[in-house]
Order: C-alpha cells, then structure tokens, then sequence
C-alpha cells in the first residue's frame, strides 16, 4: 500500500463512526484485505535504527486487540499476546542496533489508571515509540503510589478511591511493564515532603527554615519557585539534618524497593530556588540551616569555643564584626584562633590585627555554613539510597546541571545542590535548556559528563516532544542527534514526559473519577 492511501485510510478511520467500515479500512491498512477472525501480524517488522518506533499499521493491530481483549473477547487475547510479544522482540533487537540502548520516558499514574486494560494501553504507546525504560512517579505532592490497606508510610496514597484500598498501583505497574520488556523504575521526590507534612508539631520541627524564620511552605508564591510539575501544595522541603525526616524517608524507601522495581531515582535532592535576586545565596540568611537540629549539627563543627561561639553569631546576627573578634578573644584568651572542621588557620593568626584577619574569618564561617547545607542534602541522599542498594537495585539521582554553581564572587545558586557529589550509580541531569538549538543542551550534558566518575552513568533528561519543537526546544529527534554527534559515550536518554506526548489522554486520565 502506498503512503497516501495509508494516510486517508487513517484519516477516514478516524471520522466514521460505523464499526464495520472501521474493520474495513484497518483490514485494508494493515494486511490488505479484510481483517476478520484469521487475522495475524505481518512476521517482520521494518527495522528504524535511529528510534526504534513500531510502524504504524503494527500500532492500529495491537490496539485493535487490545480494544477487544478489554471488552471480553477472549478469542482475541493470544493474538494479542502474540502481537505484543513480536512488538518487545523488535524493540529489543532494535536497541541493540542503535547508538541508543535505552530510551526512557517519565509518567505518573492516576486512580482511573485501575481500570481494566488502563496499563496496557500505557505501556503499549511507551513501547510504539521505542520506549524501553519507564520513571513512574512512586511519591510525589505529598503523596505515595502504595495501596492503603498497605502504607505503613507517613503520607496519605495516591488511590483514595473507594474500592481500590488493596490495589497496588506500583506493583502492577513494575509487571505490566515487564511484560513489554520495559524496565521500571520507581521515581521519588526528596527533601520536597509536601505540604501536608508540616501540619503535625512533630512535622513541623523537621521542617528546613531560613535566617528569616520562614520555612518553604510559601514556596509558590512571590520570591520562591513553583515546583516543577505546577501541583498546587506541593512544595514543602524538609530540614535534611533532621532524624525524623530521614527516618520517615527512610521508611518508604524501603516499602517501594520491597516491590522490587529495576530501580529508584531519587528527584528533589536540594532546596527550592528563589525568584530574582532570592535565586541567589549570598548572606547566611538566605540558607535553610535554621532548624534546630541542622543548628546542633553545625555548632557540633566548631573544634573550640571561639568557634562555637563565633559560629552561634554569624547564625543570629547574620553576620559577624570586629568587635565580635575581641569579645571572643577575651571569653577565651586561651584559645589563639577561633577553630571548626575544615579551617586552617592562617599563618600567625594569633599576632595579626583584628582589621587584616576579619576578612579571612568571617569568610570562613560563610563557606562553613553554605558547605553545611550542601552536605546535609548529600547526606540525606547517602542515607536514603541504602536500602537500595540493599535490595541490590539501581539508584540515580535528578538534578539541574547549573545548581551547584557559584555565582559572582560571594554567591551561590540558591538550591545548594551538589550533584558533582552524589553517590549514585546514575545520573539524571535535566538538560533544559532552552535556546531553541541543541548548543544549550548538549553544552549542560557536557558540563555534567566532565564530574562524572568513572562507573557513573549519565542518563540526559530530556524535555520535549516528538517531531515538534516545544517552548524553545528543539524536537527530541534533533536534540538526541546533538547529543550524539557531540557527546557520543552517552547511549542512554530519558524524555519528560509521557503527559506532553500524550495531553489528550493524560487530561482524561487525571480528570476522570471512578465509580
């Protein structure tokens, strides 16, 4: 059949509702002649090295059967077993021939995605399009992806819907995918808890605060950025110095990893970003430090009293003065220089005038403190990957490449996130950029291979669509080419995200309620 015919073909399926001229046109479309009981898939499929997609007339014969699986006609389900199979085995095979081993696509579920069929319509359209990797969002907005007859966690579940307490959203998700030779991974937000976290008095004492006594649950509004996917109440970080949130953490970790998915990415591992000048940390004030533990946790650096003392200013006043330096020599006229973790002091600090060493000190206490945020968010990332890598599963971190910059001679992007430092055995930068070309994004990828250790891998996050630039990005096809072209030790890439590929019926999915 030539390629118009196959065009109008579609087109006239798409606008006549009579159900036998429907079983006509695919009949015609896909082997020919009718498509009647004897109907089978054509045995090959064409190979597309670059992208691995399923030919079209391939998709309308799978979707055809699984229509009709869903609808009780168990006549058709090992056609449709088969179809499905063939479908995994050219993929696979594909991959195999292409730069790009795997090619994954984030997604969140929804409770009408319960419904009977929902899943294999979901990952049927993630593997016509080369997919072999999936990110499902497993906790997010203060919500977790685990059945309520089933979560000992501290957040409410995603399914709240009367008659789905048993359903394990997650679980059946992980074997769906399997079974179309797509591996599952498990997507998590970190320190951002949600903003129903904070509505305890314990919640609230794990909460990150600032030197303003402001805590991030005004996050979205003026001077702090929204979160990424615009869910209203979302956005909530906690104090990563804090047990009880690590230790909640820590708990449905361990309840996702028990389902066994191929991995875990762990997202949010930093603070929000401020809008404006509040996009960058210059003074101890701006940082999220202010919490009673991440102050225990700081003052625990200092290796004498001058330095506990010294360190305790700099967190109240917000900075510190020459008089604070005579203060502390005369409480502690033992002590020559003021010591904690990290500080050497400079040589003969003891006979220098107050005026020459006040720079260098009060510089030091700044780099202590933004060092102190910094670790605490790879720290809680150490301890939340553990039972991870117990299970023996795969952890990657998500990350934005510029987010752990310096800014100008005393500033520092605002989300303090040292990814140059995570342990994980992935990375997932978000390559985002926007400059309508693939300069921009093949420049952060770039930037994130040159800290890559050794047996790290760097998996590009990708934003986009298919064929189309979207919002001064170019197409996923000339983005990945870029890539290639440029970086070619990448063979991996992920694309955010299903909703955008898929709008219409990510809309209904997330608007319909269960009955």
């Amino acid at each position: 059949m030539n390629c118009t015919l196959q065009k109008n073909c579609i087109a006239l399926l798409g606008k006549h509702p009579h159900q036998l001229f429907q079983r006509l046109l695919l009949g015609i479309l896909m082997t020919g002649g009718w498509m009647g009981e004897g109907y089978t898939a054509s045995p090959t499929l064409a190979q597309d090295p670059a992208y691995c997609h399923i030919p079209p007339t391939e998709v309308a014969a799978k979707n055809t059967l699984r229509i009709a699986v869903a609808r009780g006609d168990r006549d058709n389900q090992a056609k449709y077993n088969d179809i499905v199979r063939k479908h995994v085995a050219y993929v696979q095979s594909c991959r195999k021939k292409s730069w790009l081993k795997n090619q994954a696509i984030w997604i969140r579920l929804y409770p009408c995605d319960t419904k009977a069929g929902a899943l294999d319509e979901i990952f049927d359209r993630m593997v016509n399009k080369g997919y072999n990797q999936v990110y499902v969002a497993t906790f997010y907005a203060g919500r977790v992806l685990l059945p309520r007859s089933n979560n000992p966690t501290t957040w409410g579940s995603v399914l709240n819907t009367r008659g789905t307490e048993k359903t394990d959203l997650l679980g059946d998700a992980i074997q769906k995918g399997r079974e179309r030779g797509l591996k599952v991974y498990a997507w998590l937000y970190s320190l951002n808890f949600g903003a129903d976290y904070g509505g305890t008095a314990e919640g609230s004492s794990a909460l990150a605060q600032n030197g303003r006594g402001e805590t991030t649950l005004f996050a979205g509004e003026e001077g702090f950025q929204k979160a990424e996917d615009g869910a209203t109440g979302s956005v909530l970080f906690v104090d990563p110095h804090s047990d009880k949130a690590k230790e909640d953490y820590g708990r449905m970790v361990r309840e996702v990893a028990s389902r066994r998915p191929d991995g875990v990415l762990f997202d949010y591992i930093r603070f929000p970003r401020g809008q404006g000048a509040q996009s960058i940390a210059s003074q101890v004030k701006d940082l999220w430090i202010y919490s009673d533990e991440s102050r225990q946790t700081l003052a625990a650096l200092a290796q004498n009293a001058k330095g506990t003392d010294l360190i305790e200013r700099f967190l109240t006043k917000g900075t510190i003065t020459i008089n604070d330096l005579k203060e502390v020599d005369k409480l502690y006229p033992n002590e020559v220089s003021p010591l904690w973790q990290g500080r050497t002091p400079l040589e003969g600090e003891g006979a220098m005038s107050y005026e020459e060493k006040f720079p260098w000190i009060e510089w030091d206490l700044w780099q202590l403190t933004v060092s102190h945020a910094s670790q605490g968010v790879t720290s809680f990332l150490r301890r939340a990957i553990e039972p991870v890598e117990q299970q023996r599963l795969k952890s990657g971190a998500v990350f934005f490449p510029e987010a752990n910059q310096p800014v100008g001679r005393r500033g520092y992007d605002s989300r303090l996130q040292p990814w140059d430092q995570f342990p994980t055995a992935e990375w997932h930068p978000m390559a985002y950029a926007t400059c309508n070309k693939s300069d921009c994004i093949v420049k952060q990828v770039r930037r994130v291979v040159s800290f890559a250790p050794p047996n790290t891998e760097v998996i590009p996050a990708l934003a986009g669509n298919w064929g189309q630039p979207m919002e001064g990005r170019p197409s996923l096809e000339e983005q990945m080419d870029g890539i290639h072209r440029n970086i070619p030790q990448i063979n991996s890439v992920s694309h955010f995200a299903f909703s955008w590929q898929e709008p219409q019926m990510d809309y209904y999915r997330s608007a319909c309620t269960l009955k």
